[in-house]
């Protein structure tokens, strides 16, 4: 065994070649730790946040549920615990919560929706330009750089930024893949995944293009065409509210009122008395008004499977129905 003196070095620590630290990488590997967890939502939080919908839950629904136990809190102390049977504040209180909670979840859904709807329906046209441009003998980084000018919707963005990677000499089937994985619609993934998977084969990039725009065209027209047969049974549902409400509302005004009148009274009809009994007139009220809040919330989820096949896209029903059924009970029943 080989002792070292102070300010010897041993010969593998000589033949170890000095490493310097690049400073354009150090800078890109800190750029990744930003986006990453954490760091990605104290840096962009609203972006974190409304990037997909489901997000916005983690501000949304922790705040909803401090209002509402902040509230109970603050019934209970002022009016005791007959404040849940002989109030409906804790019930406004349940309302406004459940508002919190939905109203932005369904208007970022309704955004993103409609973000994926013009992308999908600009695809075809984009897949046919390039392969009608290509196909005359312009090269794909011109006809790229021309369709960039013009309009796509939501995918016009995405497109201009598939030209600057072009410009840089990156490989139009990577800048293609990079536009699925921004895209993140299940059309754009799989017609991208149809582009490269061919053109890596040996295919006929022409035709590859072609074929991707009869694919997405004939997704969208299926869409769309399943969406026009089930919209009448999205206005079943919504009418079947409706109606359901207006037979509330003649039950109480019409039948719940009197009778309590007369049991107030005791008047007697024929045969009949009414004031051996009282009919509980806010009870009912209150009973038919949670039925008819709960009628519209759900009614109102099963539109959107119906009518977009999504749970989430109904919310936006929900939302308003919702409002329509506390509105009415509270102001007009």
């Amino acid at each position: 065994m080989k002792l070292w003196g102070k300010g010897e070095e041993s010969e593998e620590e000589t033949d170890e070649p000095e490493i310097i630290p690049d400073p354009i990488i150090e800078k890109i590997e800190k750029k990744k730790k930003s986006d990453i967890g954490l760091n990605r939502f104290f840096k962009y939080p609203v972006r974190t946040l409304t990037e997909k919908p489901v997000n916005i839950l983690y501000i949304c629904a922790p705040l909803a549920i401090t209002i509402f136990i902040l509230g109970f809190f603050f019934a209970f102390r002022s009016r005791g615990i007959s404040v849940i049977f002989t109030s409906t504040m804790i019930d406004d209180l349940a309302f406004f919560t459940t508002l919190i909670i939905i109203v932005p979840l369904s208007i970022l859904d309704f955004k993103e929706q409609h973000r994926i709807n013009s992308i999908e329906k600009s695809l075809p046209n984009f897949f046919r330009d390039l392969a009608s441009m290509h196909e005359s003998g312009m090269t794909l980084s011109n006809a790229v750089h021309i369709i960039s000018f013009s309009e796509y919707g939501s995918l016009t963005t995405h497109i201009k930024r598939i030209d600057k990677q072009i410009s840089w000499n990156f490989p139009f089937i990577d800048a293609i893949i990079g536009l699925g994985n921004r895209l993140k619609t299940p059309l754009a993934e799989r017609s991208v995944d149809l582009i490269a998977r061919a053109s890596k084969s040996g295919g006929d990039l022409t035709e590859i293009l072609r074929a991707a725009a009869s694919d997405t065209y004939e997704f969208v027209n299926l869409k769309n065409e399943r969406k026009n047969n089930m919209l009448i049974y999205v206005i079943i549902i919504i009418a079947s509210f409706f109606v359901f409400l207006f037979v509330i509302y003649i039950l109480v005004t019409a039948f719940l009122r009197t009778m309590a009148t007369l049991g107030g009274s005791g008047v007697s009809t024929g045969s009949a008395k009414f004031g051996g009994s009282s009919v509980d007139l806010f009870g009912y009220t209150r009973l038919f008004s949670h039925a008819a809040m709960f009628q519209g919330f759900f009614s109102g989820l099963a539109a959107g499977v119906m009518g977009e096949g999504s749970v989430m896209s109904g919310l936006k029903y929900s939302t308003i129905m919702l409002v329509i059924a506390w509105i009415t009970f509270r102001f007009f029943v």
